[in-house]
């Protein structure tokens, strides 16, 4: 015989499901109409896949990142929020970490593959969809679990993307509170084209500058019609970085050869390094570039 109500309850479960990345919590189960034996049947059936307490993948176990976000948001309980690095990643100014950071209002039990944090005061707002914690607040937090680069590097995605200055955080960093001493330091040397380099070497580039106290160079900017590495104006010098796998072709070196070609017939000089000259032989290349933007200033 049909049973039409276990039907429509069912029908709501896959559909409230649906809207959450294959994600459901015991409480949803519940207001769709099933019972603790109902529960424990689909279970035992391969229908439910818990994935914390009182939180359950319909179908099967796998989900996606945005699933697996949702399904600690539930653990987490209400007024949870994404936080730390997980917020930074969602934020879009960090990378994301193998753990998933939340803040929660209620004590929960450490689970796996989560970081739970427990603020006296838990702000949050929504970005994307989901609860995190304000972006200040963020960096923040952040600033208390990241390596000095990443935090800089995120301070300045905050500021290109969000237009987050950095005489904005400074509220935040009260005496004894986890994070403020290097979210101070950061913003004592925010570099802003941090936000503008397209891989670790171009960071490292930047940081090199720094550590030799040479101009530093805008990032990724056009100049006649071609991208290029670094570039200081006023010189009229452009950096071009050679990291291996993008540079080591043959037709790769031709191109960049014709580039450099180019620039030079418009009145620029182009150097090249590469990754393994500024790692391994630093002060070389610093008193190299050294010497090209002094003697491009003896020049103007």
């Amino acid at each position: 015989m049909s049973d039409p109500v276990g039907k429509r309850r069912d029908l709501t479960a896959v559909r409230v499901g649906g809207r959450q990345e294959g994600v459901i919590a015991d409480w949803q189960l519940r207001l769709a109409g099933f019972s603790e034996g109902a529960v424990r049947r689909w279970r035992d059936r391969g229908r439910l896949h818990l994935l914390h307490p009182g939180v359950y993948a319909l179908g099967h176990p796998a989900v996606s990142v945005l699933g697996q976000l949702i399904a600690a948001l539930f653990y987490g309980g209400p007024g949870a929020a994404l936080s730390h690095r997980t917020a930074a990643w969602w934020w879009g100014v960090a990378k994301r970490g193998d753990l998933i950071a939340i803040c929660v209002q209620t004590r929960r039990r450490p689970e796996q593959g989560l970081r739970i944090h427990h603020p006296r005061r838990l702000e949050r707002t929504f970005h994307r969809k989901l609860p995190v914690t304000p972006l200040a607040r963020t960096l923040l937090d952040f600033a208390a679990v990241a390596p000095e680069r990443e935090l800089r590097k995120a301070l300045a995605e905050a500021d290109y993307r969000y237009g987050l200055q950095p005489d904005d955080l400074r509220p935040l960093l009260g005496r004894g509170a986890r994070g403020s001493a290097a979210l101070r330091a950061a913003i004592a040397s925010h570099l802003p084209e941090l936000a503008r380099t397209l891989s670790p070497f171009e960071d490292d580039f930047l940081f090199f500058c720094e550590r030799y106290d040479l101009p530093l160079p805008l990032v990724n900017r056009r100049i006649a019609g071609r991208k290029v590495d670094g570039f200081w104006p006023h010189h009229r010098l452009i950096v071009e970085l050679d990291s291996v796998s993008a540079h080591a072709s043959a037709p790769r070196r031709l191109i960049d050869r014709e580039r450099d070609l180019h620039l030079r017939r418009l009145g620029y000089t182009v150097l090249r390094y590469t990754w393994h000259q500024v790692q391994t032989n630093p002060d070389a290349v610093a008193a190299d570039l050294r010497q090209a933007l002094e003697a491009a200033e003896h020049a103007i």
